[in-house]
């Protein structure tokens, strides 16, 4: 099996109108949770990892690059940055925001927009690309909105993914049990 490796530098970059286009996602499992008459229940968890430039957590995200699409882009972003595979289940919306480290020529003032997806995870890795800077921590929605040092990532939690996740559920429950 050949080792994992990241992609670096800015050459195949991506950008739009001033903006450096950016893939992500927000990985997420189910989880059986036992309730107090003995039945389980399904929990969702969304993944989040440690930041390399600085406290807090945050999803996997990275550059859009010229030879992938978006969604191959966040697949690789899942892989290289977090250590997990799986399937991207749904677009959560593109959303804006200005990066403090990533100002460059074609995008000066740093602007960045991501677009991310609900990633359902199948396989979580033992050896990533970023292993060695970065840790896993899986939460439930509420923790993972609290963990949100970024305010569009928040935004994507609540608006994107739970709003989505919500009609997820809905739809999928028995007739019985839709409420009204």
């Amino acid at each position: 099996m050949s080792e994992l490796v990241a992609r670096t530098g800015r050459q195949q970059q991506r950008y739009e109108d001033g903006y450096r286009l950016i893939a992500g996602c927000i990985p997420f499992k189910y989880s059986n949770v036992e309730e107090n008459g003995g039945d389980t229940s399904k929990n969702v968890e969304i993944l989040m990892i440690s930041s390399t430039s600085g406290p807090g957590l945050v999803f996997p995200k990275g550059g859009w690059e010229n030879d992938e699409t978006v969604e191959e882009a966040a697949l690789r972003e899942a892989m290289e940055e977090a250590g997990v595979r799986g399937d991207l289940v749904h677009f959560l919306g593109y959303y804006p925001f200005k990066s403090k480290t990533l100002q460059d020529e074609f995008s000066p003032e740093g602007l960045c927009k991501a677009a991310m997806y609900a990633l359902l995870v199948k396989e979580e890795l033992e050896s990533w690309p970023e292993k060695i800077h970065r840790q896993r921590s899986w939460l439930t929605i509420p923790e993972a909105i609290k963990c949100c040092t970024n305010a569009w990532m928040r935004e994507a939690v609540e608006k994107g993914f739970s709003n989505w996740h919500a009609d997820c559920m809905i739809h999928t429950l028995p007739k019985k049990d839709v409420p009204k």
